[in-house]
């Protein structure tokens, strides 16, 4: 540690949200102009849960159920760790919101040219059956 500063890191919840078409929710951000997962920032004093739902409602308008636990990613220059789950939506009208400027459901190609790298793998391992994957990246691509 440097001078005594403990590390900061901040906890991300994201959901890939699949629906009877087996296509995958996506939101393209205000903000960047990227496709990603739906998802955000925990606060402090929520359940990871809690955040989750919160932040998809907030993005989208859904209210999903959660499935389970697909992935752990962390941003390596940005310190951020993000917890990912495959849900699926059980009520609601898709709706953007002030962070979200389109919302799109996709096919895993669609998902292949829509996203970068660092996100893209997010769906697919929540698609897969295994453990809960852990990877690292740079904010676009996997790190080795």
């Amino acid at each position: 540690m440097d001078g005594g500063t403990a590390p900061r890191h901040s906890v991300s919840v994201a959901a890939v949200i699949v629906n009877d078409d087996d296509r995958v929710l996506a939101v393209q951000r205000r903000d960047n102009g990227r496709w990603e997962p739906p998802g955000g920032v925990l606060e402090l004093n929520e359940s990871i849960e809690d955040g989750l739902t919160r932040e998809v409602h907030e993005e989208t308008g859904l209210n999903v159920t959660i499935v389970a636990l697909t992935g752990a990613y962390k941003n390596m220059p940005r310190g951020i760790v993000a917890l990912v789950f495959r849900c699926r939506p059980t009520s609601g009208r898709l709706t953007t919101g002030p962070e979200t400027a389109q919302l799109r459901w996709l096919t895993l190609d669609q998902v292949r040219d829509a996203m970068d790298e660092a996100y893209a793998v997010r769906i697919f391992d929540a698609l897969d059956a295994g453990p809960p994957h852990v990877r690292i990246h740079d904010g676009t691509s996997l790190l080795a």
